[in-house]
């Protein structure tokens, strides 16, 4: 969405108009609950974070600062909720509803059964491994590779420096590495879905 976009938008939605909310939800939902999911490992917390953040963004409204993009106002919304959130429960992960790692699994001469086992023990495999990581890692990692934010977009929204996300996504990735590589089964699954 066009910064223009999303102020015209933005100034309908403070006029009422809430077919103009509506569409900013639409837009960002996907990602901000896939963001939240990644972060927490729970689908009922990030649903729960989710619905608040948008809750929270469009009753405040008016004190949204143009200078910056809506969609990281947005998720430093969700981000605190979150961190609150997981001041009352510690999260619980469940890998089997986390996706979007194995998306490329098309074409696949095998049945469609076999394919979403190899999908999901490949997802599974990413999700431990991503587990594993410091918070500040793992939110890098799923910023730039889930949500295909640069660096620049990360480094403003975590207010860290660039040096210091580049750093994170680094070490994010190599800690994940050495995790598949001690882990053969982890290592074979990933492995099927990248042929």
């Amino acid at each position: 969405m066009t910064r223009r976009r999303e102020r015209e938008l933005i100034e309908r939605a403070l006029a009422g108009d809430r077919a103009a909310a509506g569409e900013f939800i639409r837009h960002h939902q996907g990602s901000l609950y896939a963001y939240i999911l990644r972060l927490s490992g729970r689908p009922e917390m990030a649903e729960d974070v989710v619905q608040d953040a948008f809750v929270r963004a469009l009753t405040n409204l008016d004190r949204f600062d143009f200078r910056f993009r809506f969609s990281t106002w947005l998720f430093t919304i969700a981000k605190r909720l979150y961190v609150n959130a997981c001041q009352k429960h510690k999260p619980a992960y469940d890998s089997e509803i986390v996706g979007g790692w194995a998306d490329g699994v098309d074409g696949s001469p095998e049945s469609p059964t076999i394919t979403d086992e190899i999908a999901t023990n490949a997802k599974v495999a990413i999700d431990r491994a991503l587990m594993t990581l410091s918070e500040e890692q793992r939110e890098v990692v799923v910023l730039f590779h889930q949500l295909d934010w640069p660096i620049a977009q990360i480094a403003s929204y975590l207010s860290m420096p660039e040096g210091t996300v580049k750093s994170h996504l680094h070490r994010g990735r190599q800690r994940m590495r050495r995790f598949l590589e001690a882990d053969a089964s982890a290592l074979k699954h990933v492995q099927e879905v990248l042929r």
